[in-house]
């Protein structure tokens, strides 16, 4: 399934449309090219999301809020599991304590930038992509004392970005994530382990994205099971269209940038229908897991517009918080 052909690097410049991400292949924080890519990435993000989710903070952390509010006398409907004893007691009357909703958020991403994400035959690389889904989620999140946190995975290595508010901070974590060194060739990545590391030691109530294209075995759902009983989550789904199909090209080098492993194949029809359908099965196992670990998916593509894929998923979602359409 995570096998790829070797047509990634080939020759020919992929051409990028005006919506594609910019390219952020490179190795060093301070190049100016860096810079000026991430600030494209920036201004492309904010002109074309801005005021998205105004009115809709409440709406990524449903729920009554757990800091406590001042109490009250008990009236009939009330429910009694917030009933404040103390108070109670001291009035001889029945109280409640009332809750208030937390106000500060506090977003955790999980980045896995394993090397079958260092691929692309379309407009960018899927891990371009990745980083630029990670901006998006970030400028949604952003402001009145929010903090969003990163942990990038390669299967070789993992880093850890405190959580913090701020622009700023955004700047600095973006840079960090498009310098993370690129995992050799058979370095097999693990979502898995990364989940964990955000589930140990819990944190606080908050938000948990995922950015993976989700290949390979799926051993991850006990531990993303475990993030959902604290957090909300969201799964952001990157994929290449070679992902799903094969092309009609006669004989190519397909190789596995996890595993190592090199194929020479001829892409014949049948072979190119039964990779399409493992292929769906794949991912209809992926969105059945995410489904069950109550995680909604955002599927990006990088033949696809990845901003209007965006506000056409905050939109239907904000429909659902809305009420509008039950």
């Amino acid at each position: 399934m995570s096998a790829t052909p070797t047509e990634t690097g080939g020759g020919q410049a992929i051409v990028r449309p005006a919506w594609a991400p910019p390219s952020l292949d490179s190795g060093r924080l301070e190049d100016p090219k860096l810079a000026a890519a991430l600030r494209t990435l920036e201004l492309t993000v904010r002109h074309r999301l801005e005021g998205l989710l105004q009115g809709n903070h409440l709406g990524l952390v449903p729920g009554p809020g757990s800091e406590p509010g001042e109490a009250r006398t008990y009236q009939p409907g009330d429910d009694v599991r917030q009933m404040d004893w103390s108070v109670t007691a001291r009035t001889t009357e029945a109280h409640i304590r009332q809750s208030v909703a937390d106000r500060e958020l506090e977003t955790w991403v999980v980045l896995d930038l394993s090397p079958s994400l260092d691929f692309g035959t379309a407009a960018c690389e899927k891990r371009d992509l990745a980083v630029a889904a990670v901006s998006a989620i970030a400028h949604l999140t952003s402001g009145g004392g929010n903090r969003i946190g990163a942990i990038v995975a390669t299967g070789a290595h993992t880093n850890r970005v405190p959580a913090r508010g701020g622009v700023v901070h955004v700047q600095t974590m973006l840079r960090t994530i498009a310098t993370t060194p690129r995992a050799p060739d058979g370095t097999r990545g693990d979502l898995a382990a990364a989940l964990e590391m955000l589930r140990r030691p819990p944190r606080r109530r908050g938000m948990a994205v995922v950015v993976s294209d989700f290949l390979g075995d799926i051993n991850w759902e006990r531990s993303l099971r475990g993030l959902a009983a604290r957090h909300d989550l969201l799964a952001v789904e990157v994929l290449d269209p070679r992902d799903m199909e094969l092309p009609d090209v006669g004989r190519v080098v397909l190789s596995d940038p996890e595993s190592g492993r090199v194929r020479e194949v001829n892409t014949t029809e049948r072979l190119r229908r039964d990779f399409g359908v493992a292929a769906e099965a794949h991912r209809d196992q992926v969105g059945a897991t995410l489904r069950r670990c109550g995680a909604p998916r955002l599927s990006l593509r990088t033949d696809s517009d990845w901003i209007a894929d965006i506000v056409r998923f905050v939109a239907a979602r904000k429909r659902g918080w809305s009420g509008a359409g039950r």
